[in-house]
């Protein structure tokens, strides 16, 4: 049973999907993470309830520059033998995938404001839906999610988005640390295994479907 202490408080719950950006998640990318393309309509389907909903959403992705000056030692040598083909700043891989962006127009689809984001600054895409770029795995190191979650008097994180095994997985330890309230979505997070999701039960985070998501949303 859940405890009181750590289910979701859907009154003040925010989304956050991590990762989701072309170069991750297009078959045809030579980078794509297996099974992130196909939870892509699971994820629009959580989307699309937070938005009716009126919930916070924000799109956390990673940047890196031509010069890999930000690039995390680990990858450092993987993105020089890519050619800096890699979520490299101003270029398509790095863009959120189009089924996610809050515009249905494809005219309108809104792109990365690469300077902005790289400064550690938020992206307003739509009411109450920001883009903000992470340095490393988890989506509060060095970032102002948690000052902006605060801000909006959130006190759940619903999760969502590419490999578990590294960027979500971090971001949920990195969110129970600071007290919130943890779900993650297991159909619409890429990556996913068993022992990892008992992993997490066993620290209070609540795991559902998107379905389930969509009926506690309303």
């Amino acid at each position: 049973m859940v405890e009181k202490f750590t289910s979701a408080d859907w009154r003040n719950a925010a989304l956050l999907t991590i990762d989701t950006q072309n170069d991750f998640t297009l078959p045809n990318s030579p980078v794509a993470i297996t099974g992130t393309f196909e939870i892509v309509p699971k994820m629009r389907q959580v989307l699309h309830a937070f938005r009716i909903a009126g919930k916070p959403i924000i799109h956390v992705i990673r940047i890196y520059n031509r010069d890999g000056l930000n690039v995390d030692l680990c990858r450092k040598r993987a993105i020089a033998e890519l050619a800096n083909k890699l979520v490299i700043a101003e270029t398509q891989g790095a863009e959120l995938v189009d089924e996610l962006k809050p515009s249905s127009s494809s005219s309108c689809k809104v792109r990365l404001d690469t300077e902005l984001l790289l400064k550690g600054k938020l992206q307003q895409v739509a009411t109450k839906e920001w883009i903000m770029y992470k340095p490393r795995w988890g989506a509060f190191y060095a970032t102002p999610l948690e000052k902006h979650l605060r801000d909006l008097h959130t006190n759940t994180v619903v999760i969502c988005g590419c490999n578990f095994p590294n960027c979500p997985r971090t971001t949920v330890y990195e969110a129970s640390e600071r007290d919130f309230r943890v779900v993650l979505i297991s159909d619409a997070t890429s990556g996913i295994y068993e022992r990892g999701l008992h992993e997490l039960d066993n620290i209070g985070v609540e795991l559902m479907t998107s379905n389930d998501c969509v009926a506690a949303l309303k």
